[in-house]
């Protein structure tokens, strides 16, 4: 039997307590801050709080995150995260975030194996939808190789530094 939030290389769970020093790096990590808007460092304060009130319940926040694991170790290797859920027409946001010494090893793929079924077996969702920047090649090819299609280009959307970059809206409609 296949199992909802498990395959051979990686393991969706939820968010525990023990992911603080975790997220802390990964949240503060200002070279991830292009893609995620961070603008402010997070203090762990602040994400105990995140956790500590934290329910898991989409329905409710309108959000939910995942930690990606590595299924024979166990240990954190990114997230996942449905944001803007919209429970009238079933859809919400993707983010997919795999840390760098995870890279180039397929888990982003096998992660969205897993977020897909997820969203769409059980949560019910119709659609998931991404916002990439077009000079993120990589992830626009993860995405598009996964079946995920360019439904328009948004232009001068995000900031970088000085400049403002075109985004592409990619859709996955189950």
């Amino acid at each position: 039997m296949k199992q909802l939030l498990s395959n051979d290389k990686v393991t969706l769970r939820a968010l525990e307590p023990t992911d603080l020093d975790t997220l802390y790096r990964w949240e503060n990590d200002t070279a991830l801050w292009m893609v995620s808007d961070t603008t402010a460092p997070y203090s762990r304060e602040a994400l105990w709080h995140y956790l500590k009130n934290y329910t898991g319940d989409i329905y409710c926040q309108r959000q939910l995150r995942l930690m990606i694991t590595l299924s024979n170790a166990g240990t954190p290797a990114g997230t996942g995260d449905f944001l803007n859920f919209d429970p009238l027409n079933n859809r919400a946001e993707l983010g997919l975030f795999v840390a760098n010494e995870f890279r180039g090893q397929g888990l982003g793929h096998e992660a969205l194996d897993l977020i897909t079924a997820y969203a769409r077996d059980h949560i019910g969702l119709r659609q998931l939808y991404v916002f990439i920047a077009l000079d993120n090649e990589v992830c626009l090819n993860l995405f598009e190789s996964y079946g995920y299609r360019r439904a328009g280009t948004l232009n001068a959307w995000v900031k970088r530094g000085r400049d403002y970059r075109d985004v592409a809206l990619l859709q996955m409609i189950f």
